[in-house]
């Protein structure tokens, strides 16, 4: 699944552990959803979006 994370957080500066420490996620799990390797679960996901101001469909772009 493609998505924003990455961007959205280099935009505001934050390093993975800090955008880690937002989500009470580890920094793993944040590298993993930057590079797709795993999809966040919905509440997750929901995180995000309200973190950084947008819907989940802006957020997340499922693809094919």
């Amino acid at each position: 699944m493609n998505n924003q994370v990455r961007a959205l957080r280099e935009e505001r500066g934050w390093s993975q552990g800090e955008l880690a420490e937002r989500l009470a996620v580890s920094r793993q799990t944040i590298h993993a959803i930057e590079t797709g390797k795993y999809d966040p679960s919905l509440p997750l996901a929901f995180k995000l979006a309200r973190l950084f101001s947008m819907s989940i469909e802006q957020l997340f772009d499922p693809g094919e």
